[in-house]
């Protein structure tokens, strides 16, 4: 091999391991930005639930959840505790004896009974940082004026729905994709691109009617009215229909000369042959149940016992005044069932996806 073939392919394997090296840092540069852009709002969330409710209202943008220390005194009962800087540099500890003016009174937390003045520029707010646990305490324990907030409630009543709404869907949805993907009859195809077209129709419009259905069954004001109404949904059909598509028709053949009725066919080959996408329509089911409000709320408005904790955060936004620190820890806690039933699940995810339809 002469000197100049060998530097050729010497350059050559360089390039090459640059361009991987490139690919390599693209990859992971666009997955951090991708991570960050979906976790910071929780992480905001998270970490704003834990602060203080003066921190919260008045939009303290700091990571740490940094309190003003606050004093007992004798006269005036709970007083800030501010640092006073004085025009030598030095220090000292004050609470204010008066309303905040251009010139304030302060006195001395070590002198209470002597009031002197100082500019307002040169106090600020003497800090600790502190987890305020009682944004999460309160609501759920009913303390400190949160009597009618009904916590466990309203998480067994998340909790009724979302398992009876998902088991109900799973059962319907695999039924129906089971005769759109197995069964020959005049109109099939038609059905499929009827219920697919659904998909494009809001679920805004169609408010008014499915009320008017809930209330004609008798169901208005019960758990079952947000149950039922969603049972059904094309997602769903198509999901299970194109993945039921991938087995083979000679095994519900060889069922059937086995003297298998359909419906033991469906519940002993088609059914355990598609757990991958029943999982994925599962995880899909439990993310969209939980997090539903607009349908609940039109349902149980007029009985608070029925509420689920998606309507129960709105008992802390007044038409005056919102206990956003309220607010705040309860959607954390909210966020905690559906983030472990992820976790648990999301392996299911990318396999009944990347099977779904595929030979």
């Amino acid at each position: 091999m002469s000197v100049a073939t060998f530097l050729t392919r010497t350059k050559g394997g360089a390039d090459s391991a640059s361009r991987i090296g490139l690919q390599d840092v693209l990859a992971y540069g666009y997955l951090v930005v991708g991570v960050l852009v979906i976790l910071i709002p929780v992480l905001w969330t998270l970490f704003s639930s834990i602060k203080s409710e003066i921190a919260v209202d008045s939009f303290d943008t700091r990571i740490l959840p940094m309190t003003q220390v606050v004093t007992e005194t004798a006269d005036r009962g709970e007083r800030p505790v501010w640092i006073y800087t004085a025009p030598d540099g030095s220090e000292q500890l004050v609470v204010k004896a008066g309303p905040t003016r251009k010139i304030t009174d302060v006195a001395a937390l070590d002198d209470p009974d002597t009031v002197f003045q100082v500019p307002k520029e040169t106090l600020t707010p003497h800090e600790e940082m502190r987890v305020a646990v009682e944004n999460y305490l309160d609501p759920i324990l009913k303390r400190n004026g949160q009597e009618t907030f009904n916590f466990f409630t309203y998480l067994w009543n998340s909790v009724f729905v979302t398992v009876a709404a998902t088991l109900v869907t799973l059962l319907i949805n695999a039924m129906a994709a089971f005769a759109l993907s197995k069964y020959r009859f005049k109109g099939r195809l038609t059905f499929t691109i009827l219920i697919v077209a659904t998909l494009l129709i809001p679920a805004s419009i169609i408010l008014v009617s499915l009320f008017f259905v809930v209330w004609s069954f008798g169901i208005f004001g019960s758990l079952w009215g947000v149950i039922i109404p969603a049972a059904a949904t094309p997602t769903g059909v198509f999901l299970l229909r194109q993945y039921m598509l991938t087995i083979p028709d000679e095994l519900l053949e060889a069922a059937r000369m086995d003297a298998a009725s359909e419906w033991r066919i469906f519940w002993r080959i088609v059914i355990p042959l598609s757990l991958p996408a029943l999982s994925v329509l599962a995880i899909l089911s439990v993310i969209w149940r939980w997090n539903d409000f607009l349908w609940p709320l039109i349902v149980l408005i007029s009985d608070p016992s029925k509420h689920t904790l998606q309507l129960g955060l709105t008992q802390f936004a007044g038409e005056f005044n919102s206990d956003f620190h309220y607010i705040l820890a309860m959607t954390v806690v909210t966020l905690i069932p559906i983030t472990l039933v992820f976790v648990w699940l999301q392996r299911f995810i990318t396999t009944g996806i990347a099977t779904t339809g595929l030979k």
